[in-house]
């Protein structure tokens, strides 16, 4: 369930990941940003606008502030009062509904190192213990080295929009799990060659169940989506 709840509920909030929950889906895709103070929130904007309909940069705003905020109302009355969760408020939660977490670090331009190895160590204490731990994945592969780098025992995805000639070795030294891919650029001879490679390989943003069903059949392992609606939980 992309952001959570996808376009049923205000993106990254805790009630986004308990409705993705309750409408059976196993595993939820959430972003991670540094709030001004350090503080990892759930965050995808690097500015509040667009979720919150203040105005600030994340980056340069504390996370007491942040908590004020209402980052529900903009996707109504139902979810009036929702605000920017702490990374590790959500991660509690994703344990205690036994979701899987794919957890992508988002950095502010300039914060992609410092962003990377904070994710990664709190995730690695949030989930200590847990059968099922989460998978970080970035755009950044400076955040993504990082996060390496700070916690060598988590799994790892490697994340892009367009695949690059280099992909193949991308993986390899970023010692990856698994290929993060847009699913309109994949072709089934990808995702061939990277589970051969020993990847699993994750589709987003997949709204269309054909397209989801397509995808399953080439063998892809996980297919994100925004249309909780359309893209069922049980679609494999």
């Amino acid at each position: 369930a992309h952001r959570g709840g996808g376009t049923l509920a205000p993106e990254n909030t805790l009630g986004a990941i308990r409705l993705g929950a309750q409408l059976g889906f196993k595993g939820v895709e959430i972003d991670v940003m540094l709030a001004g103070d350090g503080t990892p929130v759930l965050m995808h904007d690097q500015t509040l606008k667009r979720t919150t309909r203040t105005h600030g940069e994340v980056a340069h705003t504390p996370y007491a502030h942040l908590a004020q905020l209402d980052a529900g109302a903009w996707r109504g009355a139902r979810w009036r009062g929702e605000r920017i969760p702490r990374f590790e408020d959500a991660a509690r939660l994703c344990r205690e509904l036994g979701l899987w977490a794919n957890v992508e670090v988002k950095p502010a331009h300039g914060y992609e190192r410092r962003t990377g190895e904070a994710v990664a160590r709190m995730a690695l204490e949030l989930w200590n213990g847990a059968d099922l731990p989460p998978v970080l994945s970035s755009f950044s592969s400076v955040a993504l080295a990082a996060a390496r780098q700070a916690a060598p025992q988590l799994p790892r995805g490697l994340l892009v929009g367009r695949l690059p000639p280099h992909w193949r070795e991308m993986l390899r030294d970023l010692e990856c799990v698994a290929l993060h891919c847009n699913h309109r650029v994949l072709k089934p001879r990808v995702v061939e060659e990277a589970r051969a490679a020993g990847c699993a390989v994750l589709a987003w943003t997949v709204n269309d169940a054909r397209a989801a069903r397509k995808l399953l059949g080439w063998g892809v392992d996980c297919v994100v989506t925004d249309r909780l609606d359309r893209v069922a939980p049980d679609l494999a």
